[in-house]
């Protein structure tokens, strides 16, 4: 369905105000924001349907670029995604900073990805280094090496009791 028909079917569905009305048009206005992910304003009706559901956690999800946006909800969604990089990934926003069509979107994406490449950076900088000693090397190539006398010798023995058995 078109974005307007589907836009003015989930907004009557509002309007009904019983539940099964509401939760349809939140998944109306889940598809739209799929397929429109850098629309503002799709992510706002989005978390008026969230609102409306009691839902805090969505509700700061989807307005968190918001020009105007509830506190309360950011910090319920902070809780709920509680790293940068869970935020953004969450926030599935697909062009980027310039993608924006406000600055304070745009000042809101640089700082969550700012903070985001920081935990990266954190995450990256504590990480132990994966490589082994010259001791453990060591003793993972006299393993091989013992690993490799054993099938030759295998193989040597196999190789002998075959020609005896045909030889005779």
């Amino acid at each position: 369905m078109p974005l307007e028909p589907t836009l003015h079917k989930a907004a009557e569905e509002v309007e009904r105000g019983d539940l099964a009305s509401v939760l349809r048009a939140r998944q109306r206005l889940v598809g739209l924001v799929a397929s429109y992910p850098d629309r503002l304003d799709l992510r706002e009706r989005l978390a008026q349907v969230y609102r409306l559901l009691g839902d805090a956690a969505q509700a700061g999800r989807w307005s968190y670029l918001a020009e105007a946006r509830d506190e309360a909800e950011v910090a319920a969604f902070e809780r709920a995604y509680r790293t940068p990089l869970a935020r953004l990934r969450a926030m599935n926003w697909t062009s980027g900073e310039a993608g924006a069509s406000t600055a304070t979107a745009r000042e809101r994406l640089v700082a969550l990805r700012a903070a985001a490449n920081e935990q990266l950076r954190a995450e990256l900088s504590v990480a132990d280094d994966r490589d082994s000693s010259w001791g453990t090397n060591a003793l993972v190539l006299v393993g091989l090496v013992i690993v490799l006398l054993c099938f030759v010798v295998g193989a040597v023995t196999l190789v002998m009791w075959a020609y005896r058995w045909f030889a005779g």
